[in-house]
């Protein structure tokens, strides 16, 4: 004999406390990227006025970040448009987590690119202006340090011990939209005081290197968060030391996954000799962390159906 008995915790779906820090950083976001899109085509025409790779491969690097910036304010945009609709079960949180995602891999094309024309350079040196091309590179590193400064403090660790991976991805790119900015005030100074002429290239391979590593971090988080794989396997195991520590019960099936920064959604199938309601096995659970959505199954259990040991036999 089989009993199911199923029931769904009542909760809030969208987190509406969220809305106006997405607003704000929505409008941080435009804002870095009117100031980005600038400076980008000031370092593109300087980089190839004063034939200075750095500074022209730094210039693309704030292009193609002006573009991923651009999939951010999307991403936070959409999420507010959309936060109240209902086709969406769980809110519109995850976009954050695409966006995040796609900028990383915006970031991955960048790598790729900058390492093969910085690479091109080493092979066939050119003649750079130094002073000129040292003077834009100074003030595209002040214009990167304003950036992360309009985008806040709080890129990795809202929301406890979840990120808010959009904001992240973007303070990712003016982090490492600075730190080209460095190699290349860096370079054009060791060519312009050393004659280390070579040093211009070098420093886009270097950068090239940090810039994937950035992206191949995002990519992981972000991945994970999309395809439900971010819950801690501790989280699962505690869940079932709640259920299984109590009578006869045995979990047969659990499946966890996130359904907000701060929410987990779980489905509990179970089997003992004698079920309870589904409030009772909620409650066994109601102290695990972050668990907010939960739907319970319950079986009855006879001996010539299931495992679980009858009281008499434990």
């Amino acid at each position: 004999m089989q009993q199911n008995l199923q029931h769904s915790v009542p909760s809030e779906h969208r987190e509406h406390a969220r809305v106006g820090d997405d607003v704000r950083r929505e409008r941080a976001t435009w804002r870095v990227i009117a100031l980005t899109f600038v400076m980008m085509l000031a370092e593109i025409a300087a980089g190839r006025l004063f034939n200075s790779m750095a500074l022209l491969a730094d210039g693309w690097h704030m292009a193609s970040h002006a573009a991923a910036l651009g999939i951010t304010a999307f991403a936070y945009s959409y999420a507010r448009r959309h936060s109240d609709n209902e086709r969406y079960a769980f809110g519109t949180w995850k976009v954050g987590a695409l966006g995040g995602f796609a900028s990383a891999i915006v970031l991955g094309v960048v790598a790729v690119l900058l390492a093969w024309e910085s690479l091109e350079r080493l092979t066939l040196p050119v003649s750079i202006r130094f002073d000129e091309a040292i003077a834009v590179a100074v003030v595209g590193l002040f214009v990167n340090l304003a950036s992360a400064w309009m985008l806040g403090g709080d890129h990795g660790h809202e929301h406890g011990d979840h990120p808010d991976h959009n904001m992240r991805a973007a303070y990712a790119h003016v982090l490492t939209d600075a730190l080209t900015s460095v190699l290349a005030i860096a370079a054009l100074l060791a060519g312009r005081f050393a004659g280390l002429v070579w040093m211009d290239p070098l420093m886009g391979v270097v950068g090239a290197l940090v810039i994937a590593r950035w992206a191949v971090g995002l990519i992981r988080d972000t991945s994970r968060i999309l395809l439900d794989g971010d819950v801690d396997p501790e989280v699962a195991a505690e869940v079932r030391q709640a259920i299984e520590s109590r009578d006869d019960n045995e979990v047969v099936d659990l499946h966890l996954w996130r359904v907000g920064p701060r929410g987990l959604s779980a489905i509990i199938s179970l089997a003992t000799h004698h079920p309870r309601s589904p409030d009772h096995y909620k409650s066994l659970v109601a102290d695990v962390f972050d668990l907010t959505h939960v739907t319970v199954e319950v079986h009855r259990c006879s001996e010539a159906d299931c495992n679980v040991p009858s009281p008499s036999q434990g």
